[in-house]
């Protein structure tokens, strides 16, 4: 009897000793994931963190073309981006009506959508074999939650858990309703001194079909160069008005540098070496070193094929670029010394949405006589530039590559119509030409 409660008793303290251990065990903790900090909106492309990368929105015919659709047809934009962050996050949009200077239109939601005015985003995947990981996101419009029914300048917002003010992207688009034809040419400048570094667009707006009683207040034209928004140019003063016609061909009007070709780099390929590359290696990330830039500040202009300041996602060794296709740092040296004394060096291309700010900066090396930074891009092939801004704010967008009037440039043509009584501007003319055709 005594053997057995001695037995009794050794498996009660085992027992209570398990309890023990059971109960010192520390809980897993769960892992807390920080919001997207407030932001306020900027009527710009911008991405408002920097874990936002690779942002495009392009007309879904063909990739990274100019963002516009016609009103009510089967066109849709499609909108792509990574979020470096990687994890569970809920992401939403919306669209704002802007006028022709990107200011927001005096209408409401319910006036130019035809359904909900928000929706979630859920086309979406995690990276697959990359060393950076990331979340794809994917998004068309419109679809069947919104869908404009009005046309002009749009906004689109992308933000976190519905808060509009965690922001995290905003991209600008343009729904078009035809109701005029425009008739464009690019020339030489008319200025004499400047017909070597500058070309002109000309153009008819041909509206038989449209009554345009004060062409001064009700008609707005804006002409891009290369899709860019920084050095676009807007009128709304014909030098001739006729029967059904407006001409613009004012002799100081519309004039845009010529500017150079733009670099590029090729990172394909994180295996192998292109004609941009001087090395590759791989730690927690892949670095690509570029070779270094020269100035092309010449009095001679050199062609070479380039995409007008595009970038494209491609991946060699992958299947699909879009979530497959990984993130590395590519360093950038340029050979030069300041243009002037006091100012900044910055690099610039789509992949930026041609923004100087900190990251686009480059620093200056005196005693190698280099400018030199590096960004961490997706691989593909990607088009930039280098612009100098000097300590008064004056950017010169030709001080490292040259300025030439036989440079290929695409120009893109908006034509916008406030109707007397209206409270927005429509979109009714969109036109693209390039210079050498």
């Amino acid at each position: 009897m005594l053997k057995r409660l001695s037995f009794l008793s050794l498996i009660f303290l085992l027992l209570g000793n398990l309890s023990v251990c059971a109960q010192k065990k520390p809980k897993k903790e769960r892992k807390t994931i920080a919001s997207t900090p407030r932001s306020e909106l900027l009527y710009t492309d911008h991405t408002y963190i920097p874990e936002i990368k690779s942002v495009e929105l392009y007309n879904a015919d063909k990739r990274q073309s100019f963002p516009v659709i016609h009103l009510g047809s089967g066109d849709q934009l499609r909108l792509q981006f990574d979020d470096l962050r990687a994890d569970n996050r809920s992401f939403y949009y919306t669209l704002v009506h802007c006028d022709a200077e990107w200011n927001p239109s005096s209408l409401t939601p319910i006036d130019y959508l035809e359904s909900f005015t928000e929706d979630r985003i859920n086309d979406y995947k995690i990276s697959f074999n990359t060393f950076q990981k990331y979340m794809h996101y994917e998004l068309s419009i419109p679809n069947q939650t919104v869908r404009p029914k009005l046309s002009g300048n749009y906004l689109l917002k992308v933000y976190e858990d519905g808060d509009q003010d965690r922001l995290l992207l905003t991209k600008r688009f343009f729904i078009l309703n035809p109701k005029v034809k425009v008739d464009a040419v690019v020339t030489q400048s008319q200025v004499v001194r400047e017909r070597d570094k500058r070309q002109k667009v000309n153009f008819v707006i041909q509206h038989p079909g449209l009554l345009i009683q004060n062409p001064y207040q009700e008609i707005k034209v804006i002409v891009m160069q290369n899709q860019r928004f920084d050095t676009q140019k807007m009128t709304n003063v014909p030098l001739f008005i006729r029967n059904d016609q407006l001409i613009y061909e004012d002799v100081k009007t519309n004039d845009f540098d010529g500017g150079n070709e733009f670099r590029f780099f090729d990172t394909r390929s994180m295996r192998f070496k292109s004609q941009t590359t001087q090395s590759i290696y791989q730690d927690s990330l892949y670095h690509v070193k570029l070779f270094a830039d020269a100035v092309w500040n010449t009095p001679t202009y050199t062609s070479q094929f380039d995409e007008n300041g595009n970038f494209y996602i491609m991946n060699q060794d992958g299947t699909n670029p879009d979530y497959d296709g990984d993130y590395g740092w590519v360093y950038f040296t340029l050979l030069s010394t300041p243009p002037t004394e006091n100012g900044q060096a910055y690099i610039l291309g789509k992949f930026n949405n041609y923004r100087k700010d900190e990251e686009s900066r480059m620093t200056y090396d005196p005693a190698n006589k280099l400018y030199y930074t590096r960004l961490l891009l997706k691989q593909g092939v990607t088009n930039y530039h280098y612009i100098w801004a000097d300590a008064k704010g004056n950017i010169d967008n030709n001080a490292f590559d040259g300025n030439f009037y036989e440079t290929e440039n695409s120009y893109q043509i908006l034509v916008y119509y406030r109707q007397p009584g209206s409270r927005y501007e429509e979109l009714i003319s969109y036109s693209t030409l390039n210079s050498r055709k």
